[in-house]
């Protein structure tokens, strides 16, 4: 088996200055943050094309403050960004990591708009759980996969190496400092790639089974729908080297994925008046708590699956998002002119859907204690079969204010960095503390910041 952590060998195959391990959103920001301060880059990638969660996700990043936000007339600002993931998060989040995420995400925005031409927009139409502003801001598609093209079109304008089909294996430590890797080739070929900085841009530990048990046993049941190269790489090479971790037991879970499809169902179905319910065609939570929230919901039902109940003035709303547009293409949207039709094609009661949807407050809050506002469910009516998964960690490598890992102790790596998924997030200890959009926050943010950060 090989050694997670190693001495460096006495000569390297390939030297660099800036090395980034992963070419999903973090990875490919960090590189043209670090090409942009002067660095000479090189990206390794283990797919044979860059995507990471980053591609599996809508692309949507929260940002307060960017020019885009207003020109649209939204008032908005750092700290209220800070207090709205605090208050998701019950206060659980270290609040100077917080601070950096707030203050930073506007700049990050606008820099990628203005300098590499990434054309950004605002979701104005419907709000998501826990934002207090429209601070969403995706590409027209509103696609991560339209996201990380343009960020490797990004790179590739800008002339930085990416190295695709490289998995790291091994880091090379001397004292305080990394001083490369050990990367394997798909032919079982390996190589040694020397650095004077390295960045972790590999995301998490969602893909491994045996962490998300041990970590987060609530959902290890859940729907893995993240990128399967998450298998915690980061987080185990810290525990050799003695970084401090945090957080571990923290995922983002969505528990709106059409099933068996395996097709991300947006939120707004719900957020715009839609309901979940199961087998039996009855509600069984509080849909306004969040999508994160939903993924233990819905696995907790018999099943361990839901249905998404809307109609077409929501589905219209949806459709802004590519994967809602897939999912309708493939059949796991159903759309009848009555409840019954629909109830029978979902195979549900028809009795007890009816009297659900018809027991939903016009104006006020019900006995879950959601508050509905705005017009009823009305015919057409849609509906979608949903299970639980798991989308992605958040916690992982404690960072500083330059994204240096820190040791258990509070000493930092001399030229050790992380973002993304590799570094803890800001949703807290657990799925509760999931506030939209904040794994893409922690990818452009810290990414932008360990890209431009020099070793001290």
């Amino acid at each position: 088996m090989t050694d997670l952590v190693s001495s460096p060998p006495s000569a390297f195959d390939l030297d660099c200055e800036t090395l980034i391990i992963g070419a999903g959103a973090c990875g490919l920001v960090a590189a043209l943050s670090a090409q942009e301060a002067g660095q000479e880059v090189l990206v390794i990638e283990a797919d044979a094309v860059p995507s990471g969660s980053t591609a599996l996700s809508a692309g949507l990043i929260p940002a307060a403050g960017t020019k885009v936000q207003q020109k649209a007339g939204i008032e908005d600002d750092a700290a209220l960004f800070a207090q709205d993931i605090q208050a998701k998060a019950h206060g659980e989040n270290d609040p100077a990591l917080v601070d950096l995420m707030a203050q930073n995400a506007a700049e990050a925005i606008d820099w990628l708009m203005e300098r590499h031409g990434l054309p950004f927009s605002v979701v104005t139409n419907f709000d998501y759980p826990g934002h207090s502003r429209r601070r969403m801001h995706g590409l027209p598609t509103r696609a991560g996969a339209e996201l990380v093209n343009a960020l490797r079109a990004a790179c590739e304008n800008a002339g930085i190496d990416i190295i695709c089909e490289r998995r790291a294996t091994t880091l090379f430590r001397d004292k305080d400092q990394v001083r490369g890797i050990r990367v394997e080739r798909p032919d079982g070929g390996v190589e040694t790639i020397g650095c004077a900085k390295l960045i972790l841009a590999c995301n998490g530990f969602g893909g491994n089974s045996d962490l998300v048990a041990a970590h987060m046993p609530e959902i290890k049941d859940g729907l893995w729908f993240g990128h399967g190269g998450n298998q915690g790489e980061a987080i185990r090479w810290g525990a050799e080297l003695g970084a401090a971790l945090d957080h571990l037991g923290a995922y983002q879970g969505h528990g709106n994925v059409a099933h068996p499809h395996g097709i991300l169902i947006t939120w707004a179905v719900i957020t715009q008046g839609g309901v979940q319910v199961n087998r039996n065609g009855e509600r069984f939570w509080n849909e306004a708590q969040g999508y994160s929230e939903a993924a233990r919901a819905v696995l907790s039902q018999p099943g361990g699956e839901a249905f998404a109940i809307f109609d077409a003035r929501i589905a219209a709303i949806a459709e802004q998002f590519e994967d809602f547009k897939q999912a309708k293409a493939v059949g796991a949207i159903r759309m009848h002119d009555t409840l019954d039709a629909l109830a029978e094609d979902l195979g549900l009661p028809a009795d007890t859907l009816t009297e659900t949807i018809q027991a939903l407050p016009l104006d006020g809050t019900d006995d879950f204690g959601r508050t509905f506002s705005g017009p009823p469910l009305e015919a057409p009516f849609c509906g979608v079969r949903v299970t639980g998964a798991l989308f992605h960690t958040q916690g992982g490598l404690r960072v500083n204010e330059r994204c240096q890992v820190v040791r258990e102790d509070g000493s930092v790596f001399f030229n050790l960095f992380a973002g993304g998924g590799a570094a803890c997030g800001v949703s807290g200890r657990g799925d509760s503390g999931y506030l939209s959009g904040n794994g893409l926050l922690s990818a452009v943010v810290l990414g932008r910041i360990a890209g431009r950060a020099k070793p001290v």
